[in-house]
This record gives structure tokens, C-alpha cells and sequence, in this order.
């Protein structure tokens, strides 16, 4: 079974905000090579305290 990690940091300019991600995550599952299966996407939602 193939398998494909990426971690990816994302900053906004604001403290909330939208950023459609979808086309980060084509560009790794073809940079990955594997043709069929399930891909999941976790969000780890760091709070930034000041």
C-alpha cells in the first residue's frame, strides 16, 4: 500500500479567513503517484495568543 505525507503551513493575513486549498491538494496527490484510494485532510487550527 502506497502512502503520501505533507505538512503545509498556511498563514492568513487576518486573524480569521477562507483560503480554498483544493488546488495545493491536486498538486499533491499527482505529485505523489498514487492513482486511486482516499486522501484525507486534517486542519490543525493554531490559535495565535498575544
Amino acid at each position: 500500500m502506497k502512502s503520501h505525507t505533507r505538512h503545509l503551513t498556511l498563514e492568513l493575513p487576518e486573524r480569521m479567513g477562507f483560503l480554498n486549498i483544493t488546488p495545493l491538494i491536486q498538486d499533491e496527490l499527482r505529485a505523489s503517484g498514487i492513482r486511486e484510494g482516499l486522501c484525507l485532510v486534517n486542519g490543525k487550527h493554531d490559535e495565535l495568543l498575544l
